[in-house]
């Protein structure tokens, strides 16, 4: 599948395109655009910018999802996750971190800051019942089945 995608800034053209780290990879690692180091403070939330914008076509989402290193040894997640990239959205694509660490996070040029999955979906119709079918777990939930 070919995705469209352009870069907004040329003073960025040396960054990567969102690309997989290995042949079994399922997100594509996606790089700060950023001029100067952005420092995420603890508790805080930034919005960092790709210089990119893509074109999907109807029935496909980009799925943003945090990098696991990051999240694990950093404490930097993105928000909202997955987010979604709708195919209809043609503005840039910025990713939203939060940083649950009790020290601030740097980000500089060129980091790897999350993952890119594209992944088809379906629009669905509502259909209106008075009642839904019984199963084993019935209204379970929050826990219902155990740790």
């Amino acid at each position: 599948m070919k995705v469209k995608i352009t870069r907004l800034n040329d003073e960025y053209s040396d960054l990567p395109l969102p690309k997989y780290a290995t042949g079994g990879s399922a997100g594509m690692d996606v790089y700060a655009a950023v001029d100067q180091p952005m420092v995420i403070e603890s508790g805080k939330i930034a919005l960092v910018p790709t210089s990119l914008a893509i074109a999907l076509e109807p029935g496909y989402e980009c799925q943003v999802r945090a990098r696991s290193g990051l999240a694990l040894k950093n404490g930097i997640f993105p928000l909202n996750a997955p987010g979604t990239i709708d195919s209809d959205y043609r503005g840039e694509v910025k990713i939203i971190l939060a940083n649950f660490n009790p020290e601030p996070f740097e980000i500089n040029r060129g980091d790897r800051i999350a993952q890119l999955v594209i992944a088809s979906y379906e629009h669905i119709e509502w259909s209106l019942v008075d009642d839904l079918e019984e199963t084993d777990r019935g209204e379970g939930g929050f826990g219902s089945t155990g740790i």
